[in-house]
């Protein structure tokens, strides 16, 4: 049985060619497989934006199959091939981790732009286990690992481009061949980067410094990093080099989220009109839900989206006292972002080490418990590649009407994180989940402050990111209210591998005296 051929829409087939001019004059012909050393000329940029459902990620995804049949090389972030004068790469690139793996459940091997400006570094042995699934080397005999261990790390290798995750197929851990990190020194190739609405001017800079020509993935109609002013960095770009896409109909049809979200175009919808489209919908359709109350059992995996911080925290405490979580200590199984790294400059080489992990600001990670030392945790950070980790951890808990967050425990330094089990709408851009709860009282608040950011309602732009976060059901929750949860918090199918550990630098040196 033969793959019924793409038929790409005229606006995505335009955008196509478009791009595939653009690699020609950087030296890669897609027609003819043909590619050219770089010629290092002068760099490219070029956007590809539309709303959801238009077919961006399609055409990312079409791009680079494209690109690799005719022989680039895939840089994935966790492992580099030995340099070449006449290699071409391309890295695909998101600015979360929960952004990423939206991508890579799709086929698509994206790596987060942390894991691009700090690389690995492997153990030499497993090194030759690296160059063989990358194509460049013979299948190594290595000391202690069995050939059914090989085939294993082959064939996951085949499916997921992922040479972590292939070593941990064959029963290896992160801790057994990555020896450290380092920031990447020489710039790299072609980059895609899907989700660059949430790029700042400092991050669009920096990844021209590394890819001389960079492909950007963006929807014009989601909301602005905080201190952009309302502008996205493509919208910078000269019009000739902005790429529109439609929504494809034949494509997308029958979803009703969708239709939601681009009904927000309309300039003389009101909230009023807009909930009632939603209950409208709800009623013909079991993908939309006019929700009475908030589902605690869902907060758990898919944080409640709102807009105002005092709601966000206001739903976290309810999570918190309807599971019965006591004021000094986490359950197993709630839900944290991370807040960033505390860490003083000495220590520079653990942060690489925490981010590189996934540990970036906004990544969403599950407490699976105590570790081993006060202040140590050990977390499942959603969306990475390898997702077990144990480390220092400063937990903050935000109260009502309280400046000071409550900190049920605290490392000296390490990863700080608040909790997830409710998110600002602008936090979860470039995420989604199979099923979103959207807090609607905060939306109303919003349009009857009659707020506008780049021209357009703010309330359009927060319901507009909101509802399409959903990949297949949305609840518009209508009442301050919350469910009681029908069970405990789980952690039991996140146990897949034991957490590697990452400890300070100074914690080490205590030990080794």
């Amino acid at each position: 049985m033969t793959t019924p051929a793409l038929t790409y829409s005229d606006d995505q087939a335009a955008a196509f060619d478009s791009v595939a001019e653009m690699l020609r004059l950087a030296g890669i012909d897609l027609e003819d497989s043909l590619l050219m050393p770089p010629a290092g000329g002068k760099d490219q940029v070029m956007a590809v934006t539309g709303k959801a459902g238009s077919g961006k990620t399609l055409l990312l995804a079409e791009l680079y199959k494209a690109l690799e049949a005719a022989g680039v090389e895939i840089v994935s972030g966790d492992y580099e091939s030995r340099k070449r004068k006449d290699k071409r790469s391309l890295a695909i690139l998101a600015p979360t981790n929960k952004a990423a793996s939206v991508l890579r459940l799709r086929g698509v091997p994206a790596t987060t732009i942390h894991r691009i400006l700090y690389t690995p570094v492997y153990d030499p042995e497993y090194e030759r286990i690296a160059e063989w699934l990358a194509g460049n080397g013979e299948r190594p005999v290595i000391e202690g690992m069995n050939e059914v261990s090989l085939d294993r790390a082959f064939a996951f290798y085949a499916n997921n481009k992922s040479i972590p995750g292939a070593l941990a197929a064959a029963g290896l851990r992160g801790s057994d061949f990555i020896t450290g990190w380092k920031r990447r020194e020489e710039p790299l190739d072609i980059g895609f980067v899907d989700e660059s609405s949430m790029l700042d001017d400092k991050q669009f800079e920096d990844l021209k410094e590394i890819f001389p020509t960079l492909l950007l993935f963006g929807d014009p109609a989601q909301l602005a990093p905080v201190g952009q002013s309302g502008t996205m960095v493509f919208e910078k770009l000269p019009k000739g080099r902005v790429l529109n896409l439609s929504r494809i109909h034949r494509q997308q049809a029958d979803n009703p989220i969708l239709d939601l979200a681009h009904a927000l175009a309309d300039p003389d919808l009101t909230f009023e009109q807009f909930e009632r489209m939603i209950e409208a919908a709800s009623k013909k359709d079991d993908r939309v839900v006019w929700g009475q109350r908030v589902e605690v059992d869902l907060m758990a995996r898919s944080p409640v989206l709102v807009w105002r911080n005092a709601t966000r925290i206001r739903l976290i405490n309810a999570f918190r006292a309807v599971h019965g979580a006591p004021e000094d200590a986490l359950l197993e199984g709630e839900p944290l972002i991370c807040d960033g790294i505390e860490l003083p400059l000495k220590h520079r080489k653990k942060r690489l080490d925490l981010e590189a992990r996934g540990l970036i600001k906004g990544a969403q990670v599950i407490y699976l418990g105590n570790g081993r030392k006060p202040g140590f945790s050990r977390l499942h950070v959603m969306g990475a590649e390898d997702p077990q980790i144990s480390a220092a951890s400063i937990v903050k808990i935000e109260k009502p009407d309280e400046e000071e967050p409550f900190i049920p425990f605290a490392a000296r330094m390490g990863a700080t994180f608040l909790h997830g089990a409710a998110v600002t709408i602008h936090k979860a851009q470039g995420s989604q989940w199979d099923t979103v709860q959207v807090f609607a009282p905060d939306l109303y608040a919003a349009a009857r402050m009659g707020r506008s950011e780049a021209g357009q309602p703010l309330w359009k732009r927060l319901a507009y990111v909101a509802i399409t976060r959903a990949q297949e059901r949305l609840i518009w929750v209508v009442r301050n209210r919350l469910s009681k949860p029908t069970g405990v918090l789980r952690v039991d199918d996140l146990r897949a591998a034991p957490a590697a550990p990452l400890r300070l630098a100074i914690e080490t040196e205590k030990e080794e005296t």
